[in-house]
């Protein structure tokens, strides 16, 4: 994984597949976790991202993984992550392979995120 860490900020790299092919989402940390807007995953899934940092320090990461239906997404998997993280050279990877099923013939998304930009 050849991510830079040059960034004095938090991030989080995220690698989301669904039927072969891959979106590659990238996260900082935000003001207003409520105006995060979640990516479209082929028209199948919602990912959402969610870091908030206090004084440039993370607070924590919420990833939110949701099955598109009508009359609405309903969430599969919330993953919760907690400060204290810590700091690497490089960016290490958060949240294992994740793999995800949902609706009525078990559609699979698999994601894997690396956390970086983690100061002393």
């Amino acid at each position: 994984m050849a991510l830079s860490t040059a960034q004095a900020t938090p991030f989080l790299h995220c690698e989301v597949t669904y039927a072969g092919a891959t979106q590659v989402v990238h996260a900082v940390p935000v003001a207003d976790p409520y105006e995060v807007a979640p990516v479209d995953i082929a028209e199948r899934f919602l990912f959402k991202v969610v870091m908030t940092a206090t004084r440039g320090r993370l607070d924590h990461v919420l990833i939110y993984t949701y099955l598109q239906q009508e009359p609405r997404p309903v969430l599969l998997q919330q993953a919760k992550y907690f400060a204290p993280f810590k700091p690497r050279r490089q960016p290490v990877l958060l949240t294992g392979e994740q793999h995800i099923y949902g609706g009525p013939i078990e559609r699979e998304l698999i994601y894997r995120c690396w956390l970086g930009g983690i100061q002393p």
